[in-house]
């Protein structure tokens, strides 16, 4: 199956963040099961999530729709792994490499929104 968000960097970028959640989130105290561990997960399923289904729809409209909820999930994400550092549930190298991916994603989001809204406003 040939799916318009398989052929986006950004999709593959979030996947492999949300694959590193999942795999960090393993070592945090079970106590968080329900609590940090769980949010962090639902919000780096949520980016590719919503790039995917963005990127399936019609219009553009709808695209940039889910592209800012993606990019709302990645903020609360990174706020996420903010209290998580605090915690000290991530070593130093766990937060910077976190730091890189979502600073990457990020960039690549806005770029991806503004390069569609001009293909909007040309229309």
């Amino acid at each position: 199956m040939n799916r318009a968000h398989k052929k986006l960097e950004i999709w593959r970028e979030s996947i492999a963040l949300a694959t590193f959640v999942y795999q960090t989130t393993e070592t945090f105290p079970k106590s968080e099961s329900y609590g940090l561990t769980s949010q962090m997960r639902r919000a780096s399923i949520s980016v590719p999530s919503n790039i995917a289904e963005g990127a399936a729809r019609s219009s553009s409209k709808e695209f940039l729709q889910f592209l800012n909820i993606a990019g709302g999930s990645l903020s609360e994400l990174d706020t996420q792994i903010e209290i998580a550092s605090n915690l000290k549930y991530l070593n130093n190298e766990q937060r910077q490499n976190f730091e890189t991916r979502l600073e990457s994603i990020a960039k690549k989001l806005a770029g991806l929104i503004s390069h569609i809204r001009k293909k909007a406003r040309e229309k």
